[in-house]
């Protein structure tokens, strides 16, 4: 591996050091990105039948916050369920935009990373393309320094694809994700909405 690195030349550090940053937001994501952690099943139902049953109390809603983003937005509309439909409606907006944020942190970095990683590929293929140019000499080709030249333009373009093909599959997997989180809170807002307005049963 050592060796191929070598061969690569020093444009190669930088692709290595993108690869390093984008496997870690991947990882990263994977973990926070479950749906099991942002969108519970059965939480809109629990925190409906407690507020039922006894009310809602500071230390009920500072739990639900804590508990998920489905629980922030939730909570932001039971602090408001006594006040009109529309002032019930636009906290849960503004959590929602919040949470909304929150799910779509680093995916901006992965993204770009995944845009730029071929750029950089192919500036390692014009670093080699020089050094092959830089190589031929009035008496001649010096075979050596073509060879190395090749190497530096091949196996940059080459790291370039590599890093760019599985970040670009892995961002647009998360953005998906997220948008269906986004939409199931969304869903989940409206039915406590009309459950706390009275239209639900």
């Amino acid at each position: 591996m050592f060796s191929i690195i070598e061969a690569a030349g020093w444009p190669i550090w930088p692709l290595l050091f993108a690869s390093v940053i984008a496997v870690a937001l991947i990882i990263e994501r994977t973990a926070a990105l479950r749906r099991s952690k942002i969108v519970p099943a059965g939480l809109l139902q629990s925190a409906v039948a407690e507020y039922r049953q006894s009310g809602i109390s500071d230390v009920q809603l500072a739990r639900l916050e804590t508990h998920s983003p489905l629980g922030r937005v939730l909570a932001a509309g039971m602090r408001n369920a006594k006040s009109s439909r529309e002032i019930m409606k636009e906290s849960i907006e503004e959590a929602g935009r919040g949470v909304a944020h929150e799910l779509e942190r680093f995916l901006t970095t992965l993204g770009t990373i995944a845009t730029i990683a071929p750029l950089m590929g192919l500036f390692g293929t014009i670093v080699g393309m020089i050094e092959i140019f830089g190589a031929s000499t009035a008496t001649g080709n010096n075979p050596q320094a073509l060879a190395h030249g090749i190497s530096v333009a091949l196996y940059n373009t080459g790291f370039g694809l590599i890093i760019a093909i599985p970040a670009m599959i892995f961002y647009r997997h998360f953005r998906a994700q997220v948008d269906g989180f986004l939409v199931d809170m969304e869903q989940e807002a409206v039915k406590l909405v009309e459950l706390m307005q009275g239209e639900r049963k």
